[in-house]
């Protein structure tokens, strides 16, 4: 391109818009299979009936992030409707005592085992384990979704870059690429400013469930040779 000759950052600028693109792609992908791992877990612990859900391609960053969210939003539901009916069926202490499992004795544990199996259909150290975490979590589940809405409600959009002719006027394609480079540089500024929040908020949120899935993993291996 002429235009590169003239404004030699713009390669350099599609090159970085490509890979924010990328990252922007990922972070979305992981923020799905995240979400389906924690409705994988819900489903087996606290007996719900969550159904996995996929990211489309084909549609805008803002409907993906609308879809985790209304996830999220199910799932913050279930907890408080299990946290409401937990707090009517164990005597106040021993709610306080649901909060460190490290404390509960095997009395403790039975009563609320009892309760979990009451309300859930099932209880087990899994089960008291996943219902602490997204409790203590609330807040976490809460940010990503502001974090995601956020997202959602940017501008960010493929970027149409300027096509080349053969033999146009070098000036004339000099002009074409101050514009293609302000338009890029534009573009960047904006994926950097939402991957800044984005990024954090989205590893933070896949680190979450992948630490309740170990803990839950060590819980029950500890049950079991208990």
């Amino acid at each position: 391109m002429w235009s590169d000759i003239f404004y030699p950052e713009n390669p350099w600028r599609r090159e970085q818009l490509i890979r924010r693109s990328q990252e922007l792609h990922d972070l979305m992908k992981n923020n799905f299979r995240a979400t389906n791992q924690l409705i994988d877990v819900m489903n087996k612990y606290l007996s719900c009936s969550f159904e996995h859900i996929k990211l489309n391609e084909s549609a805008t960053l803002r409907e993906n992030c609308d879809m985790i969210i209304g996830s999220i939003h199910k799932i913050q539901a279930e907890v408080e409707r299990i946290d409401v009916k937990l707090k009517e069926k164990l005597e106040p202490t021993l709610y306080e005592k649901l909060r460190n499992l490290p404390s509960l004795s095997s009395i403790d544990f039975k009563a609320i085992s009892t309760a979990f199996t009451v309300i859930c259909g099932v209880g087990t150290l899994g089960t008291s384990a996943l219902f602490i975490h997204l409790v203590r979590n609330g807040t976490i589940l809460a940010n990503v979704s502001r974090t995601f809405l956020k997202i959602g409600a940017t501008t960010l959009g493929t970027i149409g870059l300027a096509v080349v002719f053969l033999g146009i006027d070098m000036i004339i394609e000099a002009i074409k690429g101050k514009i293609e480079g302000d338009k890029l540089k534009a573009e960047l500024d904006q994926y950097d400013q939402a991957l800044q929040e984005f990024r954090p908020a989205s590893e933070k949120y896949q680190d979450n469930i992948t630490y309740v899935l170990a803990k839950i993993e060590i819980l029950n291996e500890y049950k079991m040779l208990g």
